[in-house]
């Protein structure tokens, strides 16, 4: 079956998450703001939980930094004793955490180029709490690194990702370093790497080279370039027998929805689509296997270069993840959320003399 996964921060998502057929989570952290400290709230979509956090944290980047992610967060050491997880498959209960939005803070020009850091946080956060997948970026550093946590004992999940040859990278980089672990006689049971594919943000990129270029392009077909991406990289995966799963994330309209039900594919739906999907009416049918039409793709293949490049396995290599636009614009949105986070917390620590409170 298609394993859902919610993805989000408003009140009301987790009951009603749970009520349907959530088998897994991300946890989210709600932050709350006082005149004399900053508090973070944990919220467990696994009980239902929320605890405060010690206000001492805010003086640990890590923690301001996870927020500025925006969906995906890590789990607070001090809440350990809320993070019970099912025995069984561990890839239908994990919580996600991120190494990215912390890479985003002092060194944010250089930090998705260093695999030694992102290494070093992915093995702090797979410590906090049991059965974690740390979120990599998908650039070259990223996928040294994937390789390096994966051979650690790590479960990644890759994320900064929306083409068919960073699919295929990290799959590689798993697998490098599954057989590193397995040759020096390490378990590799109970571990769950995924690596996500953000079809929204690269039909967003799409829209975005249409505009700038002023291109001719029928504006149908630009609603199924992530499809594809996510098609194609589901039809490689299993020829090549990756014991990575794939996921697809950043929701922006039906489609997303119809066109990748199946096996094989994690899907992570923000609950406002879980609301908008369960009032459509539509009945939900295996589509993940079905190809998209060729005459679209060739649609987008003829005027889209970035297209090409996101969709055939060579159209990119490594070294070009960190300069590809969908990845770049990802990166300056994350960065630019976690300097808005600074600011909400400078706000509170040194509030403006200029108003009165």
């Amino acid at each position: 079956p298609t394993i859902i996964f919610p993805t989000g921060s408003a009140a009301a998502e987790p009951s009603a998450a749970c009520d349907q057929v959530v088998v897994g989570a991300t946890t989210v952290l709600l932050r709350e703001a006082t005149r004399v400290a900053v508090r973070w709230r944990l919220l467990s979509l696994q009980t239902g939980i929320a605890i405060d956090a010690p206000a001492d944290w805010v003086a640990d980047d890590s923690v301001s930094a996870s927020y500025a992610s925006g969906r995906y967060v890590l789990a607070l050491p001090s809440a350990r004793q809320v993070l019970r997880f099912d025995e069984g498959d561990p890839a239908l209960t994990v919580t996600q955490v991120t190494t990215l939005p912390e890479l985003a803070g002092a060194i944010v020009a250089t930090a998705y180029g260093d695999a030694q850091r992102i290494t070093a946080q992915a093995i702090r956060f797979s410590g906090l709490a049991p059965n974690i997948q740390v979120k990599i970026p998908v650039t070259a550093a990223g996928i040294e690194a994937i390789e390096e946590a994966t051979f650690r004992g790590i479960s990644i999940n890759a994320t900064v990702s929306f083409t068919v040859p960073q699919a295929l990278a990290v799959g590689e980089a798993v697998e490098r370093g599954l057989r590193r672990r397995e040759a020096a006689g390490l378990s590799v049971a109970g571990m769950a790497p995924v690596c996500t594919l953000m079809f929204g943000r690269l039909d967003d990129w799409m829209r975005a080279i249409v505009e700038r270029d002023q291109l001719s392009v029928d504006p149908s077909a630009l609603d199924w370039a992530g499809i594809a991406v996510v098609k194609r990289s589901v039809e490689l995966y299993r020829e090549r027998g990756y014991r990575t799963r794939l996921l697809g994330g950043a929701f922006r309209h039906m489609l997303h929805w119809t066109e990748l039900m199946g096996a094989d594919l994690i899907l992570t739906i923000p609950y406002q689509w879980q609301v908008q999907f369960n009032a459509s009416g539509l009945v939900p049918a295996r589509s993940l296997g079905v190809p998209v039409d060729p005459a679209v793709v060739a649609e987008l293949l003829a005027h889209l270069p970035d297209f090409r490049r996101a969709y055939e396995p060579d159209g990119l290599s490594v070294a070009e993840f960190d300069t590809y636009g969908a990845t770049v614009r990802t990166l300056r949105g994350f960065i630019g959320a976690y300097h808005e986070l600074i600011a909400a917390v400078r706000d509170v620590v040194l509030p403006s003399p200029d108003v009165r409170p």
